[in-house]
């Protein structure tokens, strides 16, 4: 996360801790990862938006999830300007993190082997999502 940037909704660590469960906290706030497979909105199929769950932006439409075969929820394209990425270093590795543009929390991260037309996928933790049905 971009701990620099002022993101439009900031919350006190004892709000976040408050507002999360202990995983969604884990994952959001501290980086870190859902076991893949644990998450039932990676299984989700109906019509609908997948939001934020740390501030319910709007962060994706189900038109744009396929299923990649990894075990976490993926998207080939996030609402326009819902998503901002930044470079993560951790473990080793170089990969792009996405992180909601409106809170700044983790999200999860963007490969560039997904399907046509961006040939991007945006694998995302379940836990840092909620979905509202159409």
């Amino acid at each position: 996360m971009n701990d620099m940037k002022a993101f439009p909704v900031t919350r006190t660590d004892e709000e976040w801790r408050a507002r999360l469960t202990p995983e969604q906290y884990q994952v959001m706030r501290r980086h870190g990862t859902e076991p893949p497979g644990s998450c039932a909105l990676n299984h989700e199929k109906r019509l609908g938006v997948f939001s934020c769950a740390g501030c319910d932006q709007p962060l994706f439409v189900s038109g744009r999830k396929f299923e990649s075969g990894t075990g976490w929820p993926s998207f080939f394209e996030p609402l326009q300007g819902a998503i901002e990425t930044s470079l993560d270093e951790s473990y080793f590795m170089r990969r792009i993190e996405a992180h909601c543009s409106r809170c700044g929390s983790h999200l999860g991260h963007v490969f560039h082997d997904g399907p046509p037309p961006t040939g991007l996928r945006y694998c995302i933790n379940g836990v840092a999502l909620n979905f509202a049905p159409q």
